[in-house]
């Protein structure tokens, strides 16, 4: 027998993501398909430290890079855009729709070491990362430390 990692929190992430699709599926029969298609939606975002700098990854998968906005003001970070609905595809010929589509915006309190001025940003593969780097005094400095006399 396979020893498996006990992840507390793993069922109730399950129930609730089962209460959003039904929820949101309720709501779409009320409010007509297209408002369950294009409801609000958050994409996945990791944050992780470096030596030299603070890095977010966000996933954005069918999302142009040119419909999204990253912007960071008085040490708040903005992230906003949209996942346009894909029009190709007439609306009667869906079996089951799951993807949400529309705008998303989010926010994330920074530290005082970041250097707002030198954020770089790439998207590649559908991720997004911002790599913000560390003020020089911010970063850690090694201290030399002589034996005793």
């Amino acid at each position: 027998m396979p020893i498996v990692r006990w992840e507390p929190f793993r069922d109730l992430v399950t129930t609730q993501d089962r209460l959003n699709r039904l929820f949101n599926e309720t709501m779409g029969r009320y409010f007509g398909d297209e408002g369950a298609r294009t409801g609000a939606w958050l994409p996945a975002v990791d944050i992780y430290e470096t030596e030299q700098n603070i890095v977010l990854k966000a996933e954005l998968p069918g999302v142009d890079p040119k419909d999204v906005e990253a912007t960071v003001h008085e040490g708040t970070l903005y992230l906003k855009g949209e996942r346009k609905y894909e029009k190709e595809v007439k609306e009667e010929s869906f079996h089951h729709v799951e993807r949400a589509y529309g705008s998303f915006a989010r926010s994330f309190e920074l530290p005082a070491s970041v250097d707002a001025d030198r954020v770089q940003a790439e998207f590649r593969d559908g991720v997004l990362t911002l790599t913000m780097p560390k003020k020089e005094e911010a970063k850690a400095k090694k201290i030399k430390i002589s034996p005793a006399k």
